[in-house]
């Protein structure tokens, strides 16, 4: 064992020579030769097999003659008050993404007292991802987005009819002058309304009848039915030479 932790010392020493050891710490890359173990390597550099495994991402003990390793000796640091891990791989010369690797973080939160483990100053040429980064930028008040507009209610589509229409009047004997909705018409001769078979037209309906204008479906009739209506005219001379008509109906609503 004294051989080996003697050769490993030589190869360390030749890597500081040649550049591949870090000025300011005592970090290697080892290529592995017969016989070395990951306990060798943890002994020689005062660090443990885990944190080998950890930093060259390995998940078992087991490696090979020719395996190029990365050993560095690892340092904790304990949160303080007010860091945040920007600061801390500012402060080591690391990454962000590094430290969370190396501490199993799956947030860059970070609270006071957490001790982290840190490979300070580990040269960026080595297996551990580096990344460009920069500060992170104070979070931007949400903005709420604008609430839809409410949807416009849907129009209904005006319904056509072709009746069969005729008229009748409140001024003959025995007319009551009240429609079926209430409309006093001898007090209101000026009203427009008609009568209909509210199973056809609703009652309260609004129509446009063809070539007399807008009217009240308000009354209803013994011989109104089905597709029928009866016009009030106030004049009973008008109303019987109104006749008989075939004409289009357009239920407004």
């Amino acid at each position: 064992m004294l051989n080996k932790i003697k050769r490993f010392i030589a190869v360390v020493a030749v890597a500081v020579l040649s550049g591949t050891v870090s000025a300011n710490v005592q970090a290697a890359t080892f290529t592995v030769q017969k016989g070395d173990t990951l306990w060798d390597l943890s002994r020689v550099h005062n660090t443990s097999v885990e944190t080998i495994q950890k930093l060259n991402h390995l998940n078992t003990d087991l490696i090979h003659p020719g395996d190029k390793l990365t050993v560095v000796p690892e340092k904790h640091y304990i949160v303080k008050q007010g860091d945040t891990l920007w600061d801390i791989s500012q402060d080591h010369h690391i990454s962000v993404s590094q430290i969370m690797d190396w501490n199993n973080l799956n947030t860059d939160l970070i609270h006071p007292g957490l001790n982290l483990l840190i490979f300070d100053g580990l040269n960026t040429t080595n297996n551990a991802v580096t990344e460009n980064q920069e500060k992170p930028a104070a979070p931007t008040p949400a903005v709420q987005a604008p609430k839809p507009a409410p949807a416009a209610p849907a129009v209904k589509a005006a319904k056509e009819i072709i009746v069969k229409a005729t008229a009748y009047t409140a001024s003959c004997a025995g007319c009551s002058g009240t429609t079926a909705t209430g409309i006093n018409i001898k007090a209101n001769p000026n009203e427009k309304v008609i009568a209909v078979d509210p199973s056809v037209i609703p009652l309260g309906s609004k129509v446009s009848v063809e070539g007399l204008g807008e009217y009240t479906a308000a009354d209803t009739g013994g011989a109104i039915k089905g597709n029928r209506i009866d016009v009030f005219i106030p004049s009973e001379h008008d109303a019987i030479n109104f006749g008989v008509k075939q004409l289009k109906v357009t239920i407004l609503n």
